[in-house]
């Protein structure tokens, strides 16, 4: 069976797709896993507009395969029961609201763009809430003179795949920022419904106090405080700021003296813990948190040095989801609030890594109220907003949550210590033949790097597997080793074509 992410990935999300509107739409709900989306469009294309598409597609090797992307992507449907066209699939009218409040402003929906290069002009944020953004946090404005160098982006890969990583050498916008708050007001007045969110960053109490009130007079909702980029050519700004509690706290309190909206400092991973700069922000008047900037790197791409050097900037993208996710936890599960008696926390705006609405959810059920998305837009375009909607949506339809508030922090109390963790119980991986294809990889894997508790047989078969040279077939078959097998699960994780599943957890033998 065709393996639906791979085939999906190999699409080139073409701008103005050859394949036709219709037909690209539906490749690119199920590359960025929103089936029921993709399962709907599919359904709604004919025979006809999926050879056509075919033969349309430009590739630099071999056309997507489309009618067999179509019937994977409707049998995994099936087979999960999930939202299909004939049983419980949700009209639009139907489908639930993603309206949220976060920092006492109702947003229409979560997905906001993340302060960078995705956000520098008018055009470019009119185009993104065109599209469905609820709101944006435009790219930090400052007095300091800013110029950029060239290049200034670079990516981490593996195996062919785009943007595991991605690092950026740049720092803030280069408009006069008298500029860029006539941006902010002209968007206001435009689009008064969406959330238009000031990020600014100041040397001195009076600049951050200057900046914050010329954010309030333009109209803006609130205003992010950047005390977090970790690429500054002056020292005392940015990273410098979120890894000293103290200027966290004063820079925090001056804003929030100063102004009527929001107030919401921006986060800096390149500490031990946030706890104790979220702790200062919160003591210092802050309504939000965003967590988390980029964290500091180095790559080695001859391509990526400026005049023959390389230098310390920020890393984000998908490779540091599981970084920005424990910092999340670490602030929304505070222990020292609670133990302060303070009920009510900051709301979190989650960054990181954000690519799918399941990468979204997962912000969410750790606490984040909001999240914004930067790196998959500059990969992928604002047109990902359409998945990250509605595969939010069909997810809260299948389980019956009718708000999305219900989903916010809900997954803190299966977070545990290590010493929490269940160490009596083992849950065996378990193959399903059906869709082994007897590559072997597990084998490898579990042979150089667990426990040697997988065997791999070639037996001899007429019906299946490939002729050898006397005519007779083989099958090529991996059978886990029980005795040997500790539940590590590498198996599972390596498997290219997901025939490798879990078993029911069971006590482990005595």
């Amino acid at each position: 069976m065709l393996h639906i992410q791979e085939e999906a990935s190999r699409c080139l999300l073409c701008y103005d797709a050859p394949c036709g509107e219709k037909v690209a739409r539906a490749i690119r709900a199920a590359r960025f896993d929103n089936l029921w989306t993709a399962v709907e469009l599919f359904n709604e294309l004919s025979e006809e507009e999926l050879v056509q598409g075919e033969k349309a597609c430009i590739h630099y090797d071999k056309p997507i395969r489309i009618a067999a992307l179509k019937e994977a992507v409707c049998k995994v449907q099936r087979d999960d029961v999930q939202c299909t066209k004939d049983d419980v699939q949700c009209t639009k009218e139907e489908l639930p609201s993603l309206e949220i409040n976060f920092c006492d402003l109702v947003c229409e929906n979560p997905f906001f763009l993340a302060s960078s290069a995705i956000c520098t002009n008018y055009d470019m944020v009119s185009r993104a809430l065109e599209a469905g953004w609820a709101g944006v946090f435009y790219k930090t404005i400052t007095k300091t003179d800013i110029r950029e160098v060239s290049p200034r982006f670079d990516a981490v890969r593996k195996e062919g795949t785009p943007f595991v990583g991605f690092r950026n050498m740049e720092q803030l916008s280069e408009n006069p920022y008298t500029e860029d708050f006539d941006i902010l007001r002209r968007l206001k007045e435009n689009y008064p419904t969406k959330r238009i969110i000031a990020s600014i960053m100041g040397q001195t109490e009076e600049e951050w106090i200057e900046l914050a009130k010329m954010a309030e007079a333009a109209g803006c909702d609130a205003v992010e405080l950047n005390f977090s980029c970790p690429q500054m050519k002056l020292t005392g700004l940015g990273s410098d700021i979120g890894q000293n509690s103290e200027l966290v706290l004063f820079y925090t309190h001056f804003v929030t003296e100063a102004v009527r909206i929001p107030v919401i400092p921006k986060m800096t991973p390149n500490v031990k813990t946030l706890t104790t700069p979220a702790l200062a922000s919160f003591f210092g008047g802050a309504k939000g948190i965003s967590a988390i900037n980029t964290i500091k790197s180095i790559t080695m791409s001859h391509e990526s040095e400026v005049s023959g050097k390389i230098t310390v900037s920020g890393y984000s993208g998908k490779a540091v989801k599981p970084i920005a996710l424990r910092m999340v936890y670490e602030m929304a599960d505070n222990p020292v609030l609670h133990q302060a008696g303070i009920e009510k926390h900051v709301d979190i705006s989650g960054i990181g890594g954000i690519e799918t609405w399941r990468d979204a959810l997962e912000f969410i059920q750790l606490g984040c109220r909001n999240v914004q998305v930067c790196t998959a837009v500059m990969q992928y375009g604002y047109r990902i907003i359409d998945d990250l909607k509605t595969g939010l949506q069909h997810y809260m339809a299948e389980r019956g949550v009718t708000e999305l508030k219900k989903l916010v922090g809900e997954k803190l109390p299966d977070v545990v210590l290590p010493s929490d963790l269940d160490r009596e119980t083992i849950v065996y991986p378990q193959i399903d033949k059906t869709k082994c294809i007897g590559c072997g990889r597990c084998y490898v894997s579990c042979m150089d790097g667990g426990h040697q508790a997988i065997s791999f047989e070639v037996q001899r078969d007429d019906a299946q597997g490939t002729k050898d040279e006397g005519g007779t077939r083989k099958q090529r078959e991996p059978k886990i080793i029980g005795s040997k097998c500790v539940g590590c699960h590498l198996c599972r994780l390596v498997c290219p074509t997901g025939a490798i599943g879990s078993a029911k957890r069971i006590s482990k033998r005595q």
